[in-house]
């Protein structure tokens, strides 16, 4: 514990110091501070030492220079222990807490300031003592966010005016956090300015995992400093600690459903969404994605859009006597669960039951490590430039608009070369009804997505067995089959006619379009256009 007998109170962020300087004055602190926050706190009724009184000098050049001397950096930085005699000998009488945040360069960046704006609002002897402070957290405790005052009232009040050990070294690591991402702001607006790009990123509270994607390599889970609604803020309600592998697919699940327009649920597997529906009814809607892989649901990720109630997790059987019976999955998310849905999940010890609200997930860009190098791209959030029949044959694109729309949000959201086929039940709801993913040859990407889409029809159908090809052929002629990028060759669309596709989606583009659309013409297709590739790799 040490004592804080006298602290320095410098702020360009006022919030709450009125109350922190309150709490130091109940102990007798002696309270040394600068032009803007003196007033504040003088105002308050707080006695305050000019830092002029300390420094032996005057602020000048418009207040660029205040706190900088060689009196208050050491009293900050000076050792109590071994350089005891020396300072008593120089006349420094120490400083035990520094309660600094720095200009705001981030607003003024934001506000659109010219250049001129921008330097004069880069601060120097703020940083300066932050990090004298800090280095010497041994015997100084050193304050930089608004947020940790109450903290430190609490604590002040607890231990007669005294500050612990493991907070001051808290309160260090946090200091250099604040220094080292403010610099970093200033360095890559500074090389912006100057018309190129550099990038600095900051991430804490990494957390370690039990392995990586496989169990030979480690894990480690971060929080991007700053972030609002960060993954790492999701909320576990329930069940055994997440892996790796869980995180990746839960960020997989929440982005195929935050842009769904209805009730919406996603099930992941190896970040492909085997299974995807919307509708009006939510326990439907469920069923409607399950059904869309039954196998691949084996073990899945589990997102939807909107709070969860009892009747719609009631679907799992998580309670059946006949264990066969129960639909086991890894994860649940969703924005809200009722008390008697979570209730009910909690039959299962090991599941996890994750709060996080898919419309949160915003991020600002996409990144890749690759050797010595890291690309970085915009987020794919554009659905299409253009909705432009192609064809003969034409879609209602009016009509069709909602499906279309839920397809491509589905295909998006499939490693590439993707296929998707999609339909809209008689119930109204909307399902993924086949999908092929990351497959190097388009064309098998293709089969896959049919042979899923004939399965699953297979699946539902309950007519007489000479009538199976009929209805694949009906309901496949009413589905729209969706894919990531141009065909370059007609082979896609004869194998999709062949087994009844009637509708087809692409963006175009290929030196092959009119070889395309001439097939299509021939076998009776529909083809729209979108303008907008979208790989995932």
């Amino acid at each position: 514990m040490i004592k804080i007998k006298r602290a320095l109170i410098s702020v360009s962020d006022k919030t709450g110091i009125v109350d922190l300087a309150k709490a130091l004055q109940e102990f007798d602190c002696e309270i040394i501070s600068t032009g803007g926050t003196k007033k504040v706190l003088e105002a308050a009724g707080i006695q305050v030492t000019d830092i002029q009184k300390v420094t032996g000098n005057p602020e000048a050049f418009g207040g660029r220079m205040k706190t900088i001397s060689f009196n208050i950096e050491s009293a900050l930085l000076f050792d109590r222990e071994k350089d005891k005699q020396e300072t008593e000998k120089l006349g420094i009488k120490p400083i035990d807490m520094v309660v600094c945040n720095l200009y705001p360069f981030e607003k003024v960046k934001e506000s659109g300031a010219d250049f001129e704006t921008l330097i004069e609002n880069i601060d120097i002897g703020g940083p300066t003592m932050i990090r004298a402070a800090a280095k010497n957290f041994k015997y100084v405790a050193t304050v930089t966010d608004v947020n940790d005052y109450k903290n430190m009232i609490l604590e002040l009040n607890e231990n007669d005016g005294n500050i612990s050990f493991n907070t001051r070294f808290k309160l260090m690591r946090k200091a250099f956090n604040h220094t080292a991402d403010y610099d970093a702001l200033i360095s890559t607006t500074m090389d912006e300015q100057a018309g190129e790009r550099s990038l600095r990123l900051a991430f804490s509270d990494g957390k370690k995992l039990r392995y990586g994607e496989n169990s030979h390599q480690e894990g480690y889970f971060y929080k991007e400093i700053g972030a609002e609604n960060s993954l790492a803020d999701m909320k576990i309600l329930h069940g055994k600690e997440l892996s790796y592998n869980n995180i990746g697919d839960i960020q997989s699940a929440v982005d195929s459903v935050k842009n769904l327009k209805r009730f919406g649920c996603a099930i992941i597997k190896h970040n492909n969404p085997c299974g995807l529906a919307e509708g009006n009814n939510q326990r439907k809607v469920f069923e409607d994605a399950w059904n869309g892989d039954p196998i691949s649901a084996f073990g899945s990720i589990i997102a939807f859009n909107e709070p969860v109630d009892l009747n719609t997790v009631e679907f799992l059987n998580l309670n059946n006597e006949n264990k066969r019976l129960r639909k086991f999955v890894e994860v649940i998310i969703a924005p809200e669960y009722s008390e008697e849905a979570l209730e009910y999940l909690q039959f299962h010890k090991n599941l996890r039951v994750i709060c996080f609200d898919p419309q949160d997930s915003k991020q600002k860009f996409e990144i890749k490590y690759v050797s010595g190098s890291l690309l970085l791209q915009d987020c794919d959030n554009k659905l299409y430039d253009k909705l432009k029949n192609v064809t003969e044959k034409q879609i209602d694109i009016d009509f069709k608009k909602g499906l279309i729309e839920f397809g491509i949000k589905a295909m998006r959201q499939v490693k590439s070369n993707s296929i998707t086929i999609v339909r809209e039940m008689k119930n109204g709801n909307f399902q993924l009804l086949g999908m092929g993913a990351g497959q190097p040859n388009r064309l098998i990407s293709t089969k896959l997505a049919i042979e899923k889409a004939r399965e699953n029809l297979n699946n539902e159908f309950d007519g007489n067995s000479e009538d199976l090809d009929r209805y694949f052929k009906d309901e496949l002629g009413k589905a729209v089959l969706i894919s990531d990028a141009f065909f370059p060759f007609a082979d896609n669309v004869e194998l999709a006619a062949e087994a009844g596709i009637r509708n087809i989606i692409q963006p175009g583009g290929s030196i092959k379009d009119k070889a395309v659309i001439k097939k299509c013409n021939e076998l009776g297709v529909a083809m729209v256009f979108t303008g907008i590739r979208h790989f995932k790799h």
